[in-house]
């Protein structure tokens, strides 16, 4: 196994967010911590349906580097694109409804853009 194969293991092995921070904060300088947030925080807003230009300005970055992001959602198919879609979706109450009250109407909209 390479060694790229052998990080993804060590990643995909940590379950917990605040031993995953603390790997972060061992492996990565704060500079690379926020550079991957700000890439995330990119892919939700594009995810959630904010135009390049609207980030760009948001967020103080280059069309680019959001083009980039905006190719792979666009692709389908993608890791990332089924980790949002996941991310968006409505809350399943212990009945096993959207929203746990017996009718399966929720009154929030995830995945879409704020207004």
């Amino acid at each position: 196994m390479d060694a790229r194969n052998r990080l993804a293991e060590v990643f995909a092995g940590i379950s917990d967010t605040d031993r995953m921070s603390d790997f972060f904060a061992e492996i990565f300088t704060p500079a690379e911590i926020d550079d991957l947030v700000l890439r995330w925080r990119l892919l939700e807003m594009l995810h959630q349906g904010y135009s390049q230009r609207e980030i760009a300005a948001e967020l103080g970055i280059s069309l680019c580097k959001i083009t980039r992001g905006s190719r792979v959602l666009r692709s389908g198919g993608s890791v990332i694109g089924s980790i949002l879609e996941r991310k968006s979706a409505p809350p399943t109450g212990d009945d096993g409804t959207e929203n746990g009250n017996g009718n399966g109407k929720s009154s929030q909209h995830y995945g879409e853009r704020p207004r």
